[in-house]
């Protein structure tokens, strides 16, 4: 009788441990072959600068892709975090090869896009499959979907605790139990030494030196910080701009990359330069050593903004990386604070602004760059945050917590005042 008691109690948390492993594994993996894939397309487009002027066609072939297949997983990761709010039905694994090769077919040709987006969507839908696997409920299913998103981000940068935490922040603790917390961990630690077991690499960032503490420097910190978090508004003001002009301009919506695309491909012709397209993962390690010129970032926001919008396929993260390091970069120009340290700073505060999840942010930057730069780069991160504005990157987030209280109040005193 104590056996069958025993037995039923601890078989719920033996099925865990092996969805664990197997979403960890699996996603993990698919991680790892995408960064592989995702290498070598951007190595033939640097090589091979013509290239570009096949993004239209690229476009094409990605809008037709998903006009006739992909429809209904066409909104990617805000899919993701409307059936954690409102589960419906479980996601199509077809939305996993089609944000793959979407992804690649847009860097390969010379679209500004990120990869957090991919592996995400890609964690996301390996994951759900388990759903009826293993005959999961309602309640169950929300926990899947977080450990389908832990997965994918803790693989694909190479941060197992900034990938559990943001799978946690990003639907803020919404009815999350103690038992999902352990798991997003433990899903996001076997997905990172999964890529690392296949040994693939990740780009490596360093801040050398790290000023006192005082009231000037908390001063500058304030400061950048808050203009890392009007970066991140305007970044995502953008990039739904751009959607909605296009959207709105354009019916078929497999011509909207394509006239995208041929607009990029001429915007890079006549400036004259590549370095704001594909990841930009060069100009992101130069900016903690060199400074930038002041509209690198601005550049950045458009090409990315706008390549998004067209309907081309990838995430926003690496970008937002790109323009909060470039910002920070530039900013050391005239705010005396270490280079490596701004740009650091801004890497991961304009991500936070963007994407309301300061705290994964700073476990990402304690992450990448060293426990030393801690308590700068928590600042920066909560101060860009609640500058950002209630706008984010993924339309279908909820806000919650402070800056959801704060810009109640404020929306409250501005009621009151009129």
């Amino acid at each position: 009788m104590n056996s069958e008691k025993t037995k039923k109690t601890s078989s719920p948390q033996y099925k865990w441990f092996l969805i664990c492993i197997l979403i960890g594994v699996v996603s993990g993996s698919a991680s790892a072959f995408f960064l592989v894939a995702l290498e070598w397309v951007t190595q033939i487009r640097e090589k091979n600068n013509w290239i570009i002027w096949l993004l239209p066609i690229g476009g094409l072939l990605i809008g037709l892709g998903y006009h006739y297949w992909g429809k209904s997983v066409v909104k990617g990761n805000n899919l993701l975090l409307e059936e954690y709010e409102n589960p419906q039905k479980i996601i199509p694994l077809k939305m996993a090869p089609l944000i793959f090769f979407g992804t690649l077919i847009t860097h390969l040709f010379g679209g500004s896009a990120g990869r957090e987006g991919t592996a995400v969507q890609m964690g996301g839908a390996i994951a759900d499959q388990f759903t009826k696997l293993f005959q999961l409920d309602a309640s169950e299913r929300k926990t899947i979907l977080i450990l389908g998103i832990s997965a994918g981000f803790a693989s694909i940068f190479g941060t197992p605790l900034a990938g559990a935490l943001f799978a946690l922040e990003v639907v803020y603790f919404s009815k999350i139990n103690f038992k999902t917390i352990l798991l997003s961990f433990f899903v996001a630690y076997i997905a990172y030494f999964t890529v690392e077991l296949w040994q693939v690499k990740h780009t490596h960032y360093a801040i050398l030196f790290v000023p006192e503490i005082s009231f000037m420097t908390l001063f500058w910190v304030l400061l950048a910080s808050i203009l890392f978090g009007l970066a991140a508004m305007l970044f995502s003001r953008s990039t739904h701009f751009w959607g909605h002009l296009f959207s709105k301009t354009i019916s078929f919506s497999p011509l909207r990359p394509f006239v995208g695309g041929c607009i990029i491909a001429l915007a890079v012709y006549f400036i004259g330069t590549t370095k704001y397209i594909g990841l930009g993962i060069p100009m992101i390690v130069d900016a903690f050593s060199n400074p930038n010129t002041s509209y690198d970032f601005l550049l950045k926001i458009l090409f990315t903004g706008f390549t998004l919008g067209a309907g081309f396929k990838g995430g926003e993260v690496t970008p937002l990386f790109f323009v909060g390091a470039t910002l920070g970069s530039t900013l050391s120009l005239i705010v005396p604070l270490p280079i490596a340290l701004l740009a650091g700073m801004g890497f991961v505060a304009v991500f936070s602004g963007a994407t309301h999840t300061p705290i994964a942010c700073t476990v990402m930057g304690m992450e990448l760059f060293g426990i030393e730069s801690g308590i700068f780069i928590g600042l920066a991160c909560t101060i860009a945050y609640l500058s950002s504005g209630s706008v984010g990157i993924y339309n279908a987030q909820i806000v919650r917590g402070a800056k959801f209280h704060l810009y109640q109040k404020l929306k409250r005193k501005n009621t009151d005042f009129l």
